[in-house]
């Protein structure tokens, strides 16, 4: 298969017997319950290297989702996935099917290697060319069709992938600032009829949004991005068989608006994001679990005694994050062997009960 399927994220799962708790199913999938994200560190050969082996190591290890971004490390993170899957191909430790690779489109990334004037990239094109209009790029942001098609194409071809599992519009509320909502949503709307349309040509399985501030803030804020909103916008395309069933938002000990805000509304009934999505069909993955690195070395010794088994701090984010009823997916940055090894080492031990869960926030 050229995509991951049920039957193939079960046949990874199965293989993991000892990791309590760790995979979950959602949208007919198999997900890990940790995912290795590609976000940080600069483009160059190195980095790269360093991503290729902590990919590699992190599906050994019980990690079937990977999440990237066309802009991530000027579209180096997706070239080094790629490599790091067709080595795992090639030696038969995990198949296609086994394996969700989500990646992102929206802002405009040149490749550092392959162009000579980063001021004359975006005009010369995208604009130059006939590609968008001028008004459709905001503070190098655009989820146009037709620019979304090329990223989607640029993407598979960087993943060397017949076809992307997850494929999210990225931080789609940035352009809130400058345009109406009205405005907002028929350009959502618009940039999902082509995303059916992909899911329809095989390109991508499922799409969505990930946002950073979007579904954190409160109604009436500049960047507020009502789920309800969205998912009706994804109606109207393609009706109840729509595929926007995925988004992603920043969640951690620091960082509780996904779960404490009740800043969505379904049905006129206020609840959280997380509560919202689960209501709704939708998948949650959650990135910056560790706020990247930032809450290492920083917890309360009181509420690291609230995760048994568990003997770094990291490990104890990670367990806050995956424990989180209504989340499927915590992401975290790691390109390193050692943080991958001491990450997915949290997988061995069983998520908080939900009882155990909400006792942390008495």
């Amino acid at each position: 298969m050229t995509y991951a399927t049920k039957g193939g994220t079960a046949r990874y799962r199965d293989r993991y017997t000892d990791l309590p708790g760790h995979f979950r199913r959602s949208q007919g999938l198999w997900l890990s319950s940790i995912g290795i994200g590609t976000y940080l560190g600069r483009p160059g050969p190195e980095t790269d290297a360093a991503y290729t082996k902590a990919i590699t190591r992190a599906i050994d290890l019980g990690c079937n989702v990977i999440d990237t971004a066309a802009n991530y490390r000027s579209q180096h993170s997706e070239r080094a996935i790629g490599l790091a899957l067709k080595r795992v191909f090639k030696s038969g430790a995990a198949a296609r099917d086994e394996i969700v690779v989500a990646t992102k489109g929206g802002y405009i990334a040149y490749d550092p290697d392959h162009v000579r004037d980063p001021n004359r990239y975006e005009p010369e094109t995208f604009i130059d060319t006939g590609l968008v209009t001028a008004d459709e790029i905001i503070d190098g942001h655009c989820m146009s069709p037709r620019f979304l098609q090329m990223q989607i194409d640029q993407s598979l071809h960087n993943l060397g992938l017949e076809t992307i599992d997850v494929y999210y519009v990225h931080d789609p509320e940035s352009q809130l600032e400058s345009i109406t909502r009205n405005e907002f949503r028929e350009r959502l709307r618009r940039a999902f009829r082509m995303l059916e349309e992909a899911v329809e040509q095989g390109l991508i399985q499922y799409y969505g949004t990930a946002t950073w501030n979007g579904y954190r803030n409160p109604p009436g804020a500049t960047e507020y991005v009502s789920l309800e909103d969205v998912l009706t916008l994804a109606r109207d395309v393609r009706g109840l068989n729509h595929h926007c069933r995925f988004i992603q938002l920043p969640y951690n000990l620091a960082m509780l608006e996904a779960v404490t805000s009740r800043n969505q509304s379904v049905s006129g009934e206020r609840m959280s994001t997380v509560e919202a999505a689960e209501r709704q069909g939708v998948c949650v993955m959650c990135s910056a679990s560790l706020l990247q690195a930032r809450l290492l070395g920083q917890l309360p010794e009181d509420l690291r005694s609230q995760f048994a088994g568990l003997s770094t701090d990291a490990q104890r984010c990670l367990q806050f994050v995956r424990s989180t009823p209504g989340v499927t997916v915590a992401l975290t940055g790691m390109s390193q062997l050692r943080h991958v090894e001491e990450n997915l080492a949290t997988a061995k031990v069983e998520p908080l009960p939900p009882e155990k869960f909400k006792s942390l926030f008495s």
